[in-house]
């Protein structure tokens, strides 16, 4: 297939068009009620690197096409290099396929399950070909990524589309994918009972309600892709889709903290930003917000990591290391609460989403826990656009 010009959005009037779709999905409508008899599901990760000799090959991919000199990378090497070298993300990976493996099987429903990586072995290229030699070419896509951002949603469907079409396969395999799952049960309740935990613990102690504050933290992203975030004809507010996303959930989990008794104060906060000074990201920063709470009368912190579904190096590095810090400079007690990991209920949801596709559940039986759900299936033309390189064919979502 010759790549598509996606430099503008196509006409209002044009037929939607959805690259390497199943036939349901190429229809380009938000949620697909029809059933479609998947016959793989592809599980796909960031990557990371499992050795000091990978460190800097790892942030190459990271950062392929931005000319970033290795110098410069070596600068973000030492978190991993902290940890010799090894980011926990494949380990966690593993764990996760066969945690839905089990769950698959106990179902019944006879899915095998390929796992591929955007930046780092075993790649995304590898996990599409091995399931095309077996036979397999209708794939459903479980990426590890629950909100709406380029590099959280639309970055994947690039990467799929790009492995269709770099390996030959677009011909015979079509990739659809679940819906962003940031408010599915699932994914909620794990942040919900750690969050439920943390402050629990902080009563019995005898601290206040008053003297705490819960910080909910995601990775920060350019202040210009947070806006594209979603799809454009919505407008979200401050931050976009991403944003929304985020504060929707944290009220979610403060709301059942509130019915159980507890009133905390609470705030969205960001982290990890990479970008150089002069491009606005996302703020306000954990740390500085951390450093700012003894003179609002706080003396402990939760720190929530609810953009994360695992312990990545951003949550070991940025807040089990440089956050835990900056409270204890602060001199304020702190703690980090779990991610969702393996946790069943987490692994469950997972497999709901697969089993709403496999079964074309209708929009209105499917769970979510804000009035943003359920997510699309599609994505809408023109959502999470790269303000950097424009739109790429992507899977998975209507042109452009």
């Amino acid at each position: 297939m010759s790549e598509p010009d996606l430099t503008q959005p196509a006409p209002l009037g044009d037929a939607p068009v959805v690259l390497y779709a199943s036939e349901a999905a190429s229809t380009g409508a938000p949620h697909i009620e029809t059933p479609v008899p998947y016959d793989a599901i592809l599980l796909a990760g960031f990557g990371g690197p499992e050795g000091q000799d990978d460190v800097i090959p790892f942030l190459r991919n990271v950062t392929r096409g931005r000319g970033i000199p290795d110098e410069r990378l070596e600068e973000v090497a030492h978190h991993y290099r902290h940890f010799d070298g090894i980011s926990p993300i494949n380990a966690q990976n593993r764990a996760l396929k066969a945690a839905l493996e089990a769950e698959v099987q106990r179902r019944g429903l006879g899915l095998p399950i390929y796992w591929g990586n955007r930046n780092w072995a075993p790649y995304l290229e590898e996990a599409v070909t091995e399931a095309a030699d077996a036979g397999h070419s209708t794939l459903l896509a479980v990426a590890t990524s629950a909100y709406s951002s380029f590099s959280s949603c639309r970055q994947y469907r690039e990467d799929f589309a790009r492995v269709l079409e770099g390996t030959g396969l677009g011909d015979t395999v079509t990739i659809d994918k679940v819906r962003q799952f940031f408010d599915h049960p699932g994914f909620v309740e794990p942040f919900v009972e750690g969050v439920r935990e943390a402050v629990a613990a902080y009563l019995a102690d005898g601290i206040e309600p008053s003297a705490m504050r819960v910080l909910f933290s995601t990775h920060s992203i350019p202040t210009a892709d947070a806006q594209r975030s979603g799809p454009r004809d919505v407008d979200f507010g401050e931050g976009g889709a991403y944003a929304a996303q985020h504060r929707a959930v944290a009220e979610v989990v403060m709301a059942e903290l509130a019915e159980a008794g507890a009133v905390v104060e609470w705030e969205l906060v960001f982290q990890s930003r990479s970008g150089p000074p002069t491009q606005p990201w996302l703020e306000p920063d954990v740390n500085d917000v951390i450093a700012e709470l003894p003179s609002r009368g706080v003396e402990a912190v939760v720190i929530v990591p609810l953009g994360f579904v695992s312990d990545h190096m951003e949550v070991l590095w940025d807040l089990d290391t440089e956050a835990m810090e900056a409270a204890e400079a602060a001199g304020i007690r702190a703690v980090r609460t779990p991610t969702p990991g393996v946790d069943p209920v987490y692994v469950s949801g997972l497999v709901d989403l697969i089993e709403e596709r496999l079964n074309g559940t209708p929009t209105a039986e499917r769970p979510h826990r804000t009035d943003l759900g359920p997510w699309f299936d599609v994505c809408r033309p023109a959502c999470c656009e790269n303000v950097r390189a424009g739109f790429k064919p992507a899977v998975s979502g209507v042109l452009p």
